[in-house]
């Protein structure tokens, strides 16, 4: 899709290469043509990426939209100079938000603003987004690569992201269903994800720490390999879940960790009672709070420590779903029950 004539010099003087962009598109078709679905019905290079939704079988089809990007993490993906696992994080971080509706992500576009576009890094970045899109089920249909000289230095860029799902209205998570005695499951995380990376950063002082060091604390693992290890992508098991056990509360642990995020899903006059000896903590969080001298009320309202997301269910269905999402490849577990209160969220 080159244009040999669309070439400016003068812009390139300003620090814009047009030729550069085009190479960055050659580079990420083939990543971009893995995430192809059915309803995918638009090439890359239009202006603007079209998709045909399938809504056999839906009364009252209801899109549900999420977006969001990958933060401080990205100052790792610098410093390591590693960027094929952060378009990961930042699908995850939409997909993941939309399955706590209920709903089925169709399509995913990206936004990387760079100092200087480097075609390599660029196609790069893509792959770990299209990686993320194969893993959510979602099509890549269209993206945006800015090149922004003077507002980003020439080795850095930010990384954001979009993403549309659909669900039929009456699957909608209804959490007015949510009773006491209903069981909180938990989706073990793979890491820190994406969120509280400012404090991270602080605590280790990563700009002048050994990265690449293996460390005993975290099983032989570097620092750096363990904290730009993706966000877990949780569609397709929990969307397996969907199809066989009413759900009556599901919650993404971002940021805010668990006192912030799991009260989302709980509606006023019951509490998620959580079992802190159940929480299967991950070895970084442990180093985190022993580097930083960290409260650990502090840590549970700052990171996921080990749970990425979080779901309600009745207790007659507990069992039944602990089994479906294991054979998703999920090592779920209980961590807490529902109860009647006004705290919304108690962790003893």
């Amino acid at each position: 899709m080159t244009d040999s004539k669309s070439r400016s010099e003068a812009y390139a003087a300003a620090g814009v290469d047009i030729t550069a962009g085009y190479k960055a598109v050659e580079l990420m078709k083939s990543h971009i043509a893995r995430t192809a679905t059915a309803g995918v019905c638009s090439d890359i290079g239009g202006f603007g990426g079209l998709f045909v939704p399938d809504i056999a079988g839906m009364t009252e089809p209801v899109l549900v939209s999420g977006t969001d990007g990958v933060g401080t993490k990205l100052k790792l993906a610098f410093l390591m100079d590693k960027h094929d696992t952060v378009g990961i994080d930042c699908v995850a971080m939409c997909v993941n938000d939309i399955i706590c509706c209920g709903a089925k992500p169709l399509f995913f576009l990206d936004y990387i603003a760079c100092g200087k576009n480097v075609p390599e890094r660029i196609a790069d970045i893509v792959k770990g987004v299209a990686d993320g899109c194969v893993q959510a089920g979602a099509a890549l249909i269209g993206g945006e690569t800015a090149e922004m000289p003077g507002f980003y230095p020439e080795d850095e860029y930010d990384l954001a992201g979009y993403s549309t799902g659909i669900v039929d209205r009456p699957r909608i998570i209804d959490n007015g269903t949510m009773a006491p005695g209903d069981a909180i499951i938990a989706l073990p995380s793979s890491g820190v994800h994406s969120n509280g990376f400012s404090l991270v950063r602080k605590v280790f002082d990563v700009e002048h720490a050994d990265l690449n060091a293996p460390l005993a604390e975290l099983g032989g693992r570097s620092l750096g390999e363990t904290l730009l290890t993706p966000t877990k992508i949780y569609v397709k098991p929990v969307l397996a879940l969907l199809k066989q056990v009413q759900v009556k509360g599901i919650s993404h642990i971002t940021g805010g960790g668990f006192y912030e995020n799991i009260p989302r899903s709980i509606p006023q006059g019951l509490c998620a009672r959580i079992d802190r000896a159940r929480v299967r903590v991950l070895p970084i969080f442990d180093l985190i709070e022993k580097r930083g001298n960290i409260p650990e009320r502090d840590m549970f309202n700052t990171f996921n420590m080990g749970v990425g997301m979080s779901l309600v269910v009745a207790e007659k269905d507990a069992e039944k779903a602990l089994e479906i999402l294991r054979e998703n490849g999920e090592a779920a577990y209980r961590i807490g029950t529902i109860e009647k209160s006004e705290e919304k969220i108690t962790i003893c």
